[in-house]
């Protein structure tokens, strides 16, 4: 495309944009934009979920909640979606203690090594995660754990942990440190002091730390295709093996109601702490 037909059509979206409502309507036009790019695929395949033949189409010939009814009877991607679970959950409880202990280190303590630990933090950004999966199965096959599914649960933790980190660090940073010592000058103990005056403070910070690992664990897929075995595979990898052999309404499906899953948890955030914190961390 020429520069004058490129200046040309950033006119024509100009134009168009000032005839819209509000004061702003370029920024909240670009706003939309980007939602609807966002959200396109996952609309996508939920409305494909909804094809009655057996040939994924888009649209869809017509409306049918035939593969809605049959995924009941679909054992492998109900005991594949309960093993995601159940890794999610794992993950997200060994990452509670784990991250309040590690806030509660870096902010309050001189740590040596700090700096490496704060370069282990940046690591989610830093290293692709097939790498991280390669070590860590390298790891745990020295160690022989391979097969089990607490080492899918451990592995995702492992490279997760720095979100609850920074999570709860948050909140430990924000924490009045008068009224801890307030509450050791009435006599309460330091084990006292934690439970009554200090995890009650960094609670929300706990809470959406513990969720995000949750959703993380829930959707996390090239670390688990490495660890995984045929007989421990999570959902995210299940869905990605199907597709290579067949790609039926089916597995939108599945996808759809794996997505459901997801909101449902962002929506337990948002009840819980809010979502203005939930992204504050």
């Amino acid at each position: 495309m020429s520069k004058e037909s490129q200046t040309s059509l950033m006119n024509r979206f100009f134009r168009i944009t000032r005839k819209l409502p509000g004061s702003r309507p370029v920024i909240s036009t670009l706003v939309a934009l980007q939602i609807v790019f966002l959200m396109l695929p996952t609309i996508v395949v939920f409305v494909v979920s909804f094809q009655p033949g057996d040939i994924v189409r888009f649209p869809p010939d017509g409306l049918s909640l035939q593969w809605y009814y049959e995924l009941p009877d679909e054992s492998r991607y109900i005991s594949a979606l309960w093993r995601s679970v159940l890794v999610a959950t794992f993950c997200m409880l060994l990452s509670i203690p784990i991250g309040i202990l590690a806030a509660l280190g870096l902010i309050r303590y001189d740590i040596r090594f700090e700096k490496a630990f704060q370069l282990y933090f940046l690591l989610p950004f830093t290293v692709p995660l097939v790498v991280s999966g390669v070590i860590l199965l390298i790891i745990f096959g020295e160690m022989g754990v391979i097969g089990n599914l607490w080492t899918v649960g451990l592995a995702l933790t492992i490279i997760n942990i720095p979100f609850m980190i920074w999570s709860v660090t948050s909140r430990v940073n924000a924490l009045d440190s008068e009224l801890e010592n307030a509450a050791k000058n009435l006599g309460a103990d330091e084990i006292q002091t934690f439970f009554n005056v200090t995890f009650p403070s960094i609670m929300p910070g706990v809470v959406t730390g513990a969720l995000i690992m949750f959703v993380l664990g829930l959707n996390e897929f090239i670390v688990s295709l490495i660890i995984t075995t045929p007989d421990i595979v999570t959902l995210p990898v299940l869905i990605y093996t199907s597709i290579r052999t067949n790609i039926s309404p089916l597995i939108a499906a599945v996808a759809s109601v794996y997505v459901i899953v997801a909101f449902l948890a962002v929506i337990v955030a948002d009840r819980l702490v809010g979502l203005d914190e939930l992204l504050q961390s």
